[in-house]
């Protein structure tokens, strides 16, 4: 019997339904698992749950915002090594600074593509092979 390999875990973390949806949509598209969180507290209840093996943060949110998230999951042995790619709409050096010090592995601006979603999970989870 052959064994299919497992899918990858994702997650992806935004208060944007329409962000949430099309990563979804893109990632399940190259044989990723998505789990969505609307925002870091959400987030963190079901990264415990799942273990995604990299995650993908919106920076903009309510309540916890994505540095706040970053940092809580680079800071918890658990996850520490779990890569975190930053998402906002803004392209500020600002903002890729202010993220690299909170630990995030990647920065990525909106809207992003399938491309760019696969091209940083292939440059931070080795062995991964996208379907397509």
């Amino acid at each position: 019997m052959k064994q299919h390999p497992v899918a990858l875990k994702v997650m992806v973390i935004d208060d944007s339904k329409t962000i949430r949806r099309t990563a979804q949509m893109l990632l399940e598209n190259v044989g990723c698992e998505v789990i969505t969180a609307t925002d870091g507290f959400d987030a963190l209840a079901k990264i415990a749950d799942n273990h995604p093996r990299i995650i993908f943060v919106d920076i903009m949110m309510p309540r916890l915002d994505g540095y706040q998230t970053c940092a809580l999951i680079k800071n918890n042995s658990a996850f520490k090594a779990t890569p975190v790619i930053m998402l906002s709409s803004r392209d500020g050096l600002f903002d890729k600074a202010r993220g690299r010090i909170v630990g995030s592995d990647q920065f990525l601006t909106k809207p992003f593509s399938q491309e760019e979603l696969v091209g940083a999970i292939r440059a931070h989870v080795p062995g991964f092979a996208a379907a397509h």
